[in-house]
């Protein structure tokens, strides 16, 4: 079993930066890769990044590339996205979440979830 509690979400003007962090309980979370998913208001859940058990490999979507990095400190059982340039589009409750798979991109691979982070940006 995994706990996972995000932190770092606010509101920032457009263009500026924010790092959300996932904190995870538990001895097993070097094993699991990491995901971070975001949704606004009356949209679907949107895969955002995600990275490998062992943080060699990482992937993104299509509209973060180039402006999100996700990374990993298994040390300290945390997850990071480092997010910059952003915009408006960019407002939703951010998730991170961990799945078994092999750095998964779709929700429904994810076996744990946190509660989720606001993020807002304004114009």
């Amino acid at each position: 079993q995994v706990q996972l509690v995000e932190s770092g979400g606010g509101l920032v003007q457009a263009g500026g930066s924010l790092r959300l962090s996932c904190a995870a309980s538990g001895r097993t979370f070097r094993r699991y890769a990491m995901g971070w998913f975001r949704q606004a208001p009356g949209k679907e859940r949107e895969f955002v990044a995600a990275i490998s058990w062992r943080g060699g490999s990482t992937y993104y979507g299509d509209s973060v590339k180039g402006r999100f990095t996700i990374s990993r400190d298994n040390a300290k059982n945390t997850v990071y996205l480092q997010m910059n340039s952003l915009t408006p589009e960019d407002t939703a409750v951010y998730y991170c979440a961990a799945s078994w798979q092999d750095a998964p991109t779709t929700p429904r691979a994810y076996d744990y979830w946190g509660q989720g982070t606001q993020v807002t940006v304004s114009s």
